[in-house]
């Protein structure tokens, strides 16, 4: 299973590449589009701000949204869910634009959260296994999916219930970082690689 960590040229690619290898994955890490489209799955970590990680996209958004409609396995965290969406309130520049919907400010009185929050799960598969997750977050923006059946998850913060995954296609994303949430977050990315292999 050869899976592509996307380089957006921030940020420390080390414990999510590990946490993939664990799960069995042979790990790329690249900033080139052509071949992260070439990998059986690709991952676009959670580290940096929505501005360079769009400008990291390639001109063209299509080949890679239609990639991933088509049924190449992604998993996006936090940053990397973000970039799912169309675009984000954080900074000027288009996401990949696989799910409808936007990326804004958390309306909380303090931000960023940071630290440890409990997620509702729902059924599914990228869950398996995961009875009680309580998971590692790091994030100032939320996603509001355009179509609320993307949700599979939520999450509570300052009395702001947002999306904490969405899913399209075999596109998950989540908002927190699974490569920091303990062992549910370790068997979440062991799902992934799972599923991703059952796909290629």
């Amino acid at each position: 299973m050869n899976v592509a960590l996307f380089d957006y040229g921030a940020g420390n690619l080390h414990s999510l590449g590990k946490a993939l290898e664990e799960a069995g994955a042979r790990v790329t890490v690249t900033s080139d589009w052509k071949d992260a489209l070439a990998q059986d799955a690709l991952v676009l970590p959670g580290v940096g701000a929505f501005g360079p990680a769009a400008a990291a996209l390639p001109k063209d958004r299509a080949p890679v949204r239609e990639a991933l409609a088509a049924g190449m396995p992604c998993l996006g965290i936090c940053l990397g869910m973000q970039l799912l969406f169309d675009d984000s309130e954080e900074a000027a520049g288009q996401g990949i634009g696989l799910m409808p919907g936007k990326v804004r400010l958390l309306d909380a009185r303090i931000v960023p959260q940071m630290g440890w929050n409990d997620v509702e799960t729902g059924l599914d598969p990228i869950f398996a296994g995961v009875d009680h997750l309580v998971a590692y977050f790091a994030n100032s923006y939320e996603c509001v999916p355009a179509d609320l059946s993307d949700a599979i998850a939520w999450s509570e913060y300052d009395r702001i219930r947002s999306a904490a995954g969405a899913r399209r296609a075999n596109t998950w994303g989540l908002q927190f970082h699974p490569e920091k949430s303990s062992r549910p977050g370790r068997r979440i990315i062991a799902n992934f690689v799972a599923l991703a292999r059952e796909v290629s």
